[in-house]
């Protein structure tokens, strides 16, 4: 009984501890939004039949449980009753099925909608053990399926504008890994071999967490990053700084060349 008890007591302060979602996720991007509707939908579902199964069963063990000995009364059961407790879970379940649908069209079919930022990566994320390792185009440039000499790298630093659908390429260099921005609810897996397309959409500017949600090794702990969602003028002059402190040595051209 105490055990009920305190169960549905922790699920009632979960969401006043920030138990659920890490926090500010809803406001960051519309596709969050949509995945944060149904998770509560589904736990409003699976909260009131856990709250209604422990109170039943705290009720019975108060009525019943006395302990002085009373011999137990077994009966077959109802048909009727198993027949409801069997049909309401498969509608509801059905129901939960349908309803989900388009989020996940959204996230994994109507992605396609944005041909342009399908066609224009702003980078791409190659997964490895135990760090993302991230190529950009070189400002004014697009991303091509193999190495340009002008391309930009970083370790753990993905940035991206915010505002509008932006795509990044993903890959594994070596074992399973999955790309996880969790305020932004994205996780894709990446997979070795394969270079997965994943989009999302911030709305926000700040620095978000990204971190990998797959058991990769030893070091999987420490593989964290981090992505810092900018307005667009501000990423592309990031890009020109990194630009210039790649490829710029501080020599003038006119001086290199006697």
């Amino acid at each position: 009984m105490v055990a009920s008890i305190a169960a549905v007591a922790a699920f009632v302060v979960a969401p006043s501890m920030g138990w659920w979602f890490p926090t500010p996720g809803y406001s960051l991007s519309p596709l969050g939004a949509q995945i944060d509707d149904l998770f509560y939908l589904i736990l409003a579902i699976t909260g009131v039949t856990f709250i209604g199964v422990h109170v039943a069963l705290v009720y019975i063990l108060w009525k019943f449980g006395s302990g002085k000995g009373e011999r137990g009364v077994f009966t077959h059961g109802s048909h009727t009753l198993e027949v409801v407790w069997s049909i309401v879970p498969a509608g509801i379940l059905l129901f939960i099925a349908l309803y989900q649908m388009d989020v996940w069209a959204r996230y994994r079919v109507k992605s396609n909608f944005d041909a342009e930022a399908l066609a224009h990566p702003i980078a791409e994320v190659t997964a490895r053990q135990f760090e993302w390792r991230i190529r950009y185009p070189a400002p004014g440039k697009t991303l091509q399926d193999t190495p340009q000499f002008d391309d930009l790298y970083t370790v753990n630093d993905l940035h991206a504008p915010t505002g509008r659908p932006v795509v990044i390429r993903l890959k594994s260099e070596d074992v399973l890994h999955s790309f996880y921005l969790p305020q932004l609810r994205v996780k894709q897996d990446a997979v070795p071999g394969l270079a997965i397309p994943v989009w999302f959409q911030c709305d926000k500017v700040g620095e978000w967490d990204l971190v990998c949600a797959e058991l990769c090794g030893w070091g999987h702990y420490k593989m964290r990053g981090q992505l810092t969602a900018q307005r667009d003028a501000e990423f592309q002059k990031y890009l020109q700084d990194l630009q210039k402190s790649q490829f710029d040595d501080g020599v003038p051209l006119a001086k290199a060349a006697e």
